[in-house]
């Protein structure tokens, strides 16, 4: 193995025996007979060509002497007859030998040196193969670092999806039971508000009365802007709440927002100051309900929590930037409160508890704000009170006409066609409420309990103008039932969702519903309404309702007989609108000849003209004879 190992290797130095060199040997016999101070120039240049010439020295002169002792017994036999003497002879070999002994010199000094030059790139080579051998071995130990940061970054990036999944699935899980409760909560509310809203509006409920239905609606309001604070904050945390960016009227806004709040605080015995601070412009991009809803919760959150002193909004505007500040004089927050102001359903330990809200009207606000790329900060000292900072990107646009006013106008009834509306709902009270609230205003309406039911009205050839759609019903769901009457001869119907479901809204579909066709119960009137003046064209008229249809001569009339007359004046009597619908279509299926005096009556009673009702029905020539 020792001799394959040199025969590969020539320039190994002897590793495998390193003591056993000529150099080593003669080093260490040196060290044994000379003191430890010339130690350090043995392994010199200098040492090993005083070695060489050790060397080299004697065997010249022995070399010389021998030659020079066998020219001398050569020449013997002639030195006795020529005059010729051994000193020449020996001159002559000393010469030459201090000359081979010169030559000898240099080529030692020469295989000292050459020997040297081997030995330093021989260490430089052996160091640089060290230092590549170290170099390789720090790359295989980085490479199973690597290898075994790879295998934990795979743990890791395993366990992340895994979590991410578990949080989606919760994430979803929370939107379906949030959706399912909001859709629960909305379904009752619907037909309070609904009804709440009609009572408030019928000038023929006693003043006492309309305390209990002003009671009534405060209560309904105030749950539902804890169910739609909910949602927003839900819907904005699973991405699917879009905003609905176009022009608005900035300046008309901060305006009214004044407006509706200063009276507010005048009634808190508060002093509240608007002040603008140079030109706001007139008209932004926007999304207007967001921008209003942040103000709404920041201006009443500083009314709601200011006991004495005032409120300020302020705005400024510059560089296609909104500033505005709310300031208040409330009892101010700690830094303990500021630090979780923002977090649902927190409220300050300073605030008073006999304050209404939830705690969820900040955290819209701030997530609101956060959405349309803006930002909320809020400073406070307790017992001076709050500013809370707005600063919202709302670039102008110099079209002032890009952003109709709008106008407050009373509806009593509309121009033109009378329009027809189909109303598919699983739920009798819903479509009571839509029916009650649209047929005063001269619309015809038909109603459906299901999606097959509404199929069957368009099959059997009705054509409505629009069609309002519940989505959660039996049998066939709302949307199943659009793709259905798209295939039928409804196709030109406007339609718009009418449903509890608010998740529903803004989210993609194949049936071309779009976010502003979507009309969340419980059903605001004049959201309904402004629909239906978009969709259909409506030109409302601001005096009287829709004019009645002339009532003919009684003589024309073909009365039917005394007992359904005096059963349909006791509905009359009860204002009860569905008995009164039945009971003609019941009269107008078995008597057609009575079909003039249905027409009048169901004209009238759809709208809500009793009395006139009552009128016409005590001129019947039965009525008479009975008298």
């Amino acid at each position: 193995i020792c001799s394959l190992c040199c025969t590969l290797d020539a320039r190994c130095g002897d590793l495998c025996k390193p003591h056993a060199s000529l150099s080593a040997q003669w080093s260490g016999a040196l060290r044994a007979l000379l003191p430890r101070r010339t130690w350090q120039y043995l392994d010199t240049g200098l040492a090993h060509f005083l070695l060489l010439m050790l060397i080299i020295v004697p065997m010249l002169a022995s070399l010389f002497g021998l030659l020079y002792h066998q020219e001398v017994q050569a020449v013997a036999p002639l030195l006795q007859d020529v005059e010729f003497s051994d000193v020449t002879l020996r001159s002559g070999f000393l010469k030459a030998y201090m000359a081979l002994l010169v030559i000898a010199g240099i080529v030692a000094w020469w295989l000292v040196l050459a020997h040297k030059s081997r030995q330093v790139a021989q260490e430089e080579s052996n160091r640089q193969t060290h230092l590549l051998v170290r170099e390789i071995e720090s790359h295989r130990q980085t490479d199973e670092a690597l290898q075994t940061a790879r295998v934990i970054a795979e743990q890791a990036r395993l366990a992340a999806e895994q979590a991410k999944l578990a949080a989606e699935h919760a994430n979803h899980a929370k939107s379906r039971y949030i959706s399912a409760i909001s859709h629960e909560l909305r379904t009752p509310l619907n037909s309070i508000l609904g009804y709440a809203q009609l009572m408030g509006e019928d000038a023929g409920v006693p003043a006492h009365r309309k305390q209990a239905v002003h009671v009534i609606r405060r209560g309904g309001e105030h749950l539902l802007s804890l169910i739609e604070g909910t949602l927003d904050i839900a819907r904005i945390e699973s991405g699917k709440l879009t905003l609905n960016v176009k022009a608005m009227r900035f300046a008309d806004c901060v305006h009214e927002m004044a407006g509706m709040f200063e009276p507010q605080a005048q009634a808190r015995g508060l002093a509240f100051r608007f002040d603008a601070e140079g030109n706001l412009p007139e008209v932004v991009r926007a999304d207007e309900k967001r921008v209003r809803q942040i103000l709404i919760n920041l201006i009443g959150n500083a009314i709601k929590f200011t006991q004495h002193g005032g409120v300020v909004l302020r705005v400024r505007y510059a560089r296609e930037m909104a500033h505005i500040d709310i300031e208040d004089t409330g009892p101010g927050l700690t830094a303990a409160e500021l630090a979780q102001i923002f977090e649902p359903f927190a409220r300050g330990n300073s605030a008073s508890h006999t304050a209404p809200g939830a705690g969820l009207g900040l955290t819209i606000a701030k997530m609101l704000t956060d959405l349309m790329g803006g930002e909320l900060t809020v400073s406070s000292t307790p017992g001076e009170g709050s500013v809370f900072r707005i600063r919202l990107f709302l670039p102008e646009v110099r079209n002032a006409a890009a952003a109709p006013r709008a106008t407050e106008r009373p509806r009593k009834g509309y121009e033109g066609a009378r329009r027809k509306i189909l109303v598919v709902d699983n739920e009798e009270a819903d479509r009571e409420l839509l029916v009650q609230v649209l047929e005063p205003l001269g619309f015809e309406l038909r109603t459906a309990a299901s999606g097959h039911d509404a199929l069957d009205l368009i099959a059997a050839g009705l054509r409505p103008d629009a069609i309002l759609m519940d989505l959660a019903m039996p049998g066939i769901d709302g949307w199943e039932t659009i793709r259905r009457l798209r295939g039928l001869h409804a196709s030109d119907a406007k339609v718009a969702i009418v449903s509890a479901n608010a998740f529903d809204k803004g989210l993609d579909n194949d049936v071309g519903v779009r976010a502003e066709d979507f009309v969340l119960k419980p059903v605001r009137h004049t959201e309904l309404l402004d629909w239906l003046e978009r969709q259909l064209e409506l030109r409302w008229l601001e005096s009287e309702a829709v004019a009645l249809p002339a009532v003919k001569p009684k003589g024309d009339w073909k009365w039917p007989d005394h007992a359904t007359l005096e059963a349909l004046r006791q509905d009359i009597q009860l204002g009860y609108y569905r008995g009164i619908m039945n009971r003609l279509d019941a009269l107008e299926s078995a008597k057609p000849e009575c079909a003039a005096f249905v027409a009048a009556m169901r004209e009238l009673a759809r709208q809500f003209q009793f009395e006139a009702m009552s009128s016409a029905l005590s001129k019947a020539p039965v009525l008479e004879v009975k008298r």
